[in-house]
Order: structure tokens, then sequence, then C-alpha cells
């Protein structure tokens, strides 16, 4: 007995060592990809023009280093002896980090250099030969690399995920857990809904007034109140900032340094308020992870993509879409803008921010008409990996796809096939995100309204920190200790359901266009 207990005793010690040996280096990965990600923003936001090549070079470096850190040998072998001893005594921590980084060193080493290189290589110069065949119109000089992308993530999708089809590996990476076979019939089921509620909207005779959202808003004044709304919400100003970049994003190094940019247009405030509320959302997050008892270690990190983005949303839609929270704002619309506003009431405001009119371009379309622009991207994705879509046919097939889902028919390629940036850099699975996110999102809050009935008069009152509470202890501070599906289930005791997300959006634009008094 006394034998066995010592026997143990040293087995735990082994353990133990190896186990701190893990936590230091993936530390070092954490840090090291900390400074990568402050001068990705730097280049964004701050850094001069000039500086353009210096900083090539400077991020290149970086990478290298990252790269090497992450394929170690010696990482390899701690985690193979972590994962080949009793693991029964450490706690889901612990063995959440031995998984999570063992997941990574498999994606990492799987693959080989030279693929790596490659990918790398077209990625960084797939966006300047996307950029221009945008800025041309010409979808035929981006194709070629279209084709070799969809030749190398093939490649890659054998290397990592040999037993999976290829287009399900690629939305593993962004979707972990999440196949065609659980996406299909859900954006099925959302393509069977939209598709005629949307025709019954644009069939109204009666639009809601748009025309006080129009004229000139002064850039001063826009910021001031964006900033205001995100301090209220519960963006931390201390560990975080907002500033102004050529796309909107979230982004940052750490939970205590979490940064938002977004655009001003005098043309339009409601395009950079709404900006910040979801970029706010994924900043709170960040800012909620829980790096102060899981240190900075991979679970303490965001869950995925879709999981992220339903943040962002919750904010954007759910809560600053809302009567609610309209309500509660328009005094402070109104007063900063009182030229504009001066004839609009809550009512018009909530309609006018709410109206459903199909656009080419997806960052600009409405909750409504959204969905659609991903399910055309997600369905032409697998039928490109598939083989059921050839490249030379693409701008013909999204044309044919967009006037089928949103009748309309794009008049460019820029408007059309060449408007996302994600197929230059060979971010192939990424798209069906944004929509499991705003499925996700209306789940979430259907949750928290059963669990706390008295929030829309809290959002009326502007009374928000007992929202960001509720998210910060049943999602942020979860980090990857639960798979997406796992988290679901928890957080709302059921598995996603996209019939809730479709009722919200049956209700709230049956009452805004008078729909559902036939």
């Amino acid at each position: 007995m006394q034998l066995f207990e010592m026997k143990f005793d040293k087995e735990m010690e082994n353990m133990n060592l190896h186990y701190h040996n893990l936590v230091h280096k993936l530390e070092e990965i954490t840090h090291l990809s900390g400074i990568m990600s402050t001068l990705g923003w730097d280049q964004e936001v701050m850094m001069p023009v000039g500086a353009g090549e210096a900083r090539a070079k400077q991020i290149a470096a970086l990478a290298g280093i990252i790269h090497d850190r992450m394929i170690d040998p010696a990482l390899g072998e701690c985690l193979d002896t972590l994962q080949n001893q009793t693991q029964s005594n450490l706690g889901e921590v612990e063995r959440c980090n031995i998984r999570e980084a063992k997941r990574q060193y498999d994606l990492e080493t799987k693959v080989p250099k030279q693929l790596v290189q490659e990918l790398a290589e077209l990625s960084s110069r797939g966006q300047g030969i996307w950029v221009n065949a945008r800025q041309e119109n010409c979808f035929a000089g981006f194709a070629p690399v279209l084709k070799r992308f969809l030749q190398l993530k093939s490649e890659w999708a054998q290397c990592v995920s040999p037993d999976m089809p290829i287009y399900d590996a690629n939305i593993d990476l962004f979707e972990r857990g999440t196949t065609m076979n659980e996406i299909t019939p859900i954006f099925e089921y959302l393509k069977q809904e939209l598709i005629p509620l949307i025709q019954a909207i644009q069939d109204r005779a009666s639009q809601p007034d748009t025309s006080f959202l129009r004229g000139r808003f002064a850039l001063d004044r826009q910021e001031a109140l964006a900033r205001q709304i995100s301090r209220d919400i519960g963006f931390d100003f201390e560990q975080g900032r907002i500033d102004v970049s050529v796309h909107p994003f979230c982004g940052g190094s750490h939970p205590t340094d979490v940064r938002i940019t977004t655009r001003y247009k005098d043309s339009d405030f409601i395009e950079s308020l709404y900006s910040v509320i979801h970029e706010t959302g994924h900043a709170l997050y960040e800012q909620g992870r829980p790096h102060g008892e899981m240190g900075d270690l991979p679970v303490a990190e965001s869950l995925t993509m879709g999981i992220h983005e339903s943040q962002s949303l919750f904010w954007e839609r759910m809560i600053a879409q809302g009567k609610p929270f309209c309500a509660h704002y328009f005094s402070a619309f109104r007063s900063t803008f009182p030229e504009q506003l001066q004839t609009a009431t809550v009512d018009s405001f909530y309609r006018a921010i709410n109206t459903c009119k199909p656009d080419f371009i997806r960052v600009e379309a409405d909750e409504l008409t959204y969905p659609l622009h991903i399910i055309l991207r997600y369905e032409i994705e697998r039928g490109l990996f598939e083989g059921a879509i050839l490249v030379d046919d693409l701008p013909q097939t999204w044309n044919d796809l967009m006037h089928k889902y949103l009748g309309i028919t794009p008049p460019t390629d820029t408007l059309g096939v060449l408007q996302d940036s994600h197929w230059s850099g060979g971010a192939f699975g990424y798209f069906p995100s944004y929509t499991l996110g705003a499925i996700y999102a209306c789940q979430f809050y259907r949750t928290l309204l059963r669990e706390q009935p008295d929030t829309e008069n809290a959002i009326a009152a502007g009374r928000f920190a007992p929202i960001k509470s509720w998210l910060n202890e049943n999602i942020h501070r979860q980090g990857r200790l639960h798979t997406p599906q796992e988290l679901v289930q928890r957080v709302t005791g059921e598995a996603l359901n996209p019939v809730y997300f479709i009722d919200y959006l049956k209700n709230k634009y049956g009452e805004i266009y008078g729909l559902n008094a036939n």
C-alpha cells in the first residue's frame, strides 16, 4: 500500500512538473501573440503611412518566432506526456488547457511547411489582387487566386482532418464542432421563412419614414454620443479605448487592453453609432474573459467566431435596435442632433432604424435580409469544394442567387461577387458564423428575458449592468471550458434552435410593417 502511494505521488509530481512546463510555454505564446495584435491595431489606426515596409518585416519576424514556439517539439513531447498520463486528478481548467493546446499543436504541425508558406504567400498576394480586381470590376483578375486557394485549402483539410469533408474541416477552423449536416437544415429553414416575409414587406405600400436620418451630423457630436453609450452599457475605458479606422473592428492584446475602432460619416450617424455598439459587444466579451482566475492560457480565450458574433449582435440588435433602448436614448439623440430629429418621435425613430430593404452589400444589410447574404455565400463555398460550382461561373451564380433570394441583381462584380475580402485570404468557412451568431444571440436573449423578466424595463431606464453581469457569468467567464453546443445547452436548456430567431423577426417586423394584423 505504501509503495503504491509513493508511486502515485511520484506520478503526480511528474505530471505537475510537465503541466507547469506547459503553462510556461503557453503563456509565452499568448504574450507574443498579444504583441502581434497590438502591432496589427497600430497598423490600422496610428502607424505612419511610410512605415508599412518596416512594419511588414517586424510582423514577419514575430510571426516566425510565434510559429517556432507553436511547433516546438518540446511542446509536443510535453503534451504527449500529459495526454498519456491519467488526468483524473486534474481539474477541468487544466484538462481544457491540455486539450486546446494539443488541438492547436496538431493544426500547426500536421501541415507541411511548404504548404503553410504557400498559403501565407497567396494570402498576402491575394489581398492586393482582390483590391485591384474590385476596383477594376474584373472578377477574371481574381479567379486564378481563388482557384489556387481552393486547391491549397483542400490539401490543408486533408492534412488536418482527413476523415472529414473538406468544407467541414474549413468550417471547423472558425466554428468547431459545427458541420454542414447541422448548418444546411438550419439555413434551409431560414430561407423557407425569410424569403416570403421579405417579399411581403416589399409589397407593403406604406414604408417607414427614414428622411430624418439623412442630413449632416457633426462628427464630434457623433463621437461623444457613441462613447457615452459604449460606457453606459459597460465598456471599461480604463482597460480599453475607441479610435477611428477604415473598417470597424475590436482588437487589442489582453482583457485589460481591448481596443474598439469605428468610422464616422457626417451624412449618417446611425452607421457609426451602431458600429460602436456592435464592437462594444465584442469588447465586453474580451474584457469579461476569465484571465484573472485562469491565467493567460487557452482555457480563458473566447470560444468561436459564432459565439463572439452572438455577443456583438446581442447588444446591437437585441438591445440597441429594440424599442426600450430607443425610448431611453431618444431624448439624447434629439438633443445631440436637434435640427435633423425635430420631427421624429420614439416610434418613428425605432421604425426608421429597423427598415427592411434588400441591398447588394452584405455589410449594409438589415437584420432581416442579412442571413440570406450569408446563406448565399455558404452555398457557394460548399459548391466550390464539392465541385458543383466552378470558379469561372461564380459571377453568374452569385447574381442568380441574389435574384432568387433577395429579388435584386448586382449590376457589377464589385457590388456582387467581389465585395468581400474573406476569400482573398483563404477564409473559407467563416461566413456561417455570422448567422449562427444571430441565432445564438436571439436564443440567449430569450433565456435572459425568462430569467430576468424585468429586463426590458431595465433597458428603458438605462440599467444595463444586470444584462452585462448575466453575460459575464453565463458566457464570457466560461472561456473554452465547453464546446459551443455544450454552452448553448447549459445557458438556454436546449440545443441551438432557429425557430426562436424566426419568431423574433416575424413578430418584430410584422409589427413594424403591419403584417400581424392581416
